[in-house]
């Protein structure tokens, strides 16, 4: 009665139990009578020369024999804190490459890269009135026709002399560049997707007409790009700082050193 009572109900529903028994039965078919065995075992390290290396460390402290499931212990283990400390590093890398220009919740306090340009154009501008000066002060001494010339006068005329030699071969040098680009003429864009054409490493493979596979202007492929994650020994420096075990270690002074 209870069994009619369910059948009623599911029916009621709009759902068959054996169509879905059957259909239980044959997604779970593929793991009945399959045997599970577990995977080998492969270390990170090489077992040889790390066994050696641990053989060496345990003799001075009086252990003459280590199993091999002390060495894959260790290799597991150093795989694992590889793996942390690459996890790590790349979080701050990520940290550091992030901008913040379009975030509306920031705004910008101070412009560093503005204040550069700033200071390189009042260096700029102050050069230039030094040299302004400096040429004044040339040309003068080679305009005047004193008799009696001591050697700092005829110094300033040597030097001033020079001076217009050179402004006048730099008019020469633009002048002529000037005329060898107007001979050139204007430069033309070169093409860089040409119907029809796939270029892949320099040169250009031909795709047939629309009559092959219904192929007609073949156009380039777009592959994703992977996105590449650059660390640097800054990222390493600020990861050792940060970590209890290596904030005083020698492999940090060692980083900062360099």
């Amino acid at each position: 009665r209870d069994d009619d009572d369910i059948n009623d109900v599911a029916s009621m529903a709009g759902v068959n139990l054996n169509e879905e028994s059957a259909r239980i039965l044959a997604t779970t078919s593929e793991l009945v009578g399959s045997q599970m065995q577990p995977c080998k075992d492969e270390p990170f390290l090489a077992a040889v020369p790390l066994h050696k290396r641990i053989l060496e460390t345990a003799k001075k402290l009086g252990i003459t024999d280590v199993p091999a499931e002390v060495v894959t212990f260790i290799s597991h283990a150093t795989q694992n804190r590889l793996r942390t400390v690459i996890e790590k590093v790349t979080v701050i890398t990520q940290h550091r490459m992030e901008s913040y220009k379009d975030d509306e919740w920031y705004e910008q306090a101070t412009d560093v890269r503005a204040q550069l340009k700033f200071f390189e154009q009042l260096e700029r501008l102050e050069k230039q009135r030094k040299d302004e000066q400096e040429r004044e002060i040339l040309l003068k001494a080679a305009k005047s026709r004193s008799r009696q010339e001591d050697p700092e006068q005829a110094r300033l005329k040597q030097k001033a002399k020079e001076m217009q030699q050179q402004e006048l071969a730099q008019m020469r040098q633009r002048d002529a560049n000037l005329t060898a680009l107007a001979a050139i003429g204007p430069r033309k864009k070169r093409k860089l997707d040409t119907p029809g054409m796939l270029s892949m490493g320099g040169e250009g493979l031909g795709v047939c007409g629309g009559n092959q596979a219904g192929l007609g202007t073949a156009s380039p492929r777009q592959y994703p790009r992977q996105k590449i994650t650059r660390v640097n020994l800054r990222d390493f420096i600020f990861y050792m700082e940060q970590e209890r075990e290596m904030s005083h270690s020698l492999l940090l002074y060692r980083a900062l050193l360099k």
